[in-house]
């Protein structure tokens, strides 16, 4: 598989791509590979964007929604069960330019303490320790705000933010809100993001996607690169496996 590098690069460009464009990049997501551990992830030298949060907040829909995929990540009917780290390919005609990855959600009641523990600090130590990380979108839903464990993800962020890692808290189900609570919802979270970036989203009206997507772009792409055009480097190959369905 070949890649773009030349696009693994701190910063943002002013000028905002065209949102056709932007999804037109999204929908090019494909399934790459799936990990129980952090030791079997590939090494990757393009931007990486995490997607995380807690079970239910509306993570598996959200990358279908961006990517116009309705089963690209698939949502466990047994919440919290199933704990992979389940990563997508972007980039046109063949090209790598930036991989997704779907983490597990966190904090459902219905598995054990252990696992919980145990999944935990996989997740920290991979926020933490991925070299290829350049962003994070935390997905929260806007009825329950920051919960403690957000938080605490947040603060564990803070000095890989600091050394120039980009963030997002996506708000997802806005449709579930009025526009009065969005405002107020919105405004709240702005205050305790922490410098990060904080979008409304929902997939059933698709409030918010064409942003979220011309963001993703400029984070992957900050020298303003035409998406799977430039010069190609190597992702580490992995024997492809079925993803593992995730807790929406």
């Amino acid at each position: 598989m070949t890649t773009n590098s030349s696009a693994f690069a701190s910063g943002q460009t002013s000028d905002l791509i065209d949102p056709k464009l932007a999804m037109g990049w999204m929908h090019t997501a494909r399934f790459l590979t799936t990990a129980a551990q952090l030791d079997q992830l590939p090494a990757i030298d393009v931007p990486e964007i995490a997607f995380v949060g807690r079970s239910n907040a509306g993570k598996s829909t959200s990358i279908n929604t961006l990517t116009q995929q309705k089963q690209l990540a698939f949502a466990s009917k047994k919440p919290g069960r199933t704990q992979h780290i389940n990563m997508f390919a972007l980039g046109k005609h063949g090209v790598t330019d930036a991989v997704l990855a779907d983490l597990p959600g966190y904090g459902y009641a219905a598995v054990s303490r252990s696992d919980k523990q145990r999944w935990q600090r996989v997740m920290l130590n991979y926020l933490i320790q991925r070299e290829s990380l350049t962003a994070v979108v935390l997905l929260c839903d806007p009825r329950l705000g920051l919960t403690e464990l957000d938080e605490a993800l947040l603060e564990a962020l803070r000095p890989r933010v600091e050394q120039g890692l980009k963030f997002l808290i996506l708000l997802t189900k806005a449709d579930k809100l009025t526009r009065v609570e969005q405002a107020k919802i919105l405004s709240i979270t702005k205050l305790n993001a922490g410098g990060g970036e904080v979008r409304m989203f929902s997939a059933l009206k698709k409030q918010g996607v064409d942003d979220v997507a011309q963001l993703l772009w400029h984070w992957c792409h900050p020298e303003g690169l035409n998406p799977g055009k430039t010069e190609a480097a190597a992702v580490t190959p992995e024997t492809p496996a079925a993803p593992a369905s995730q807790q929406d």
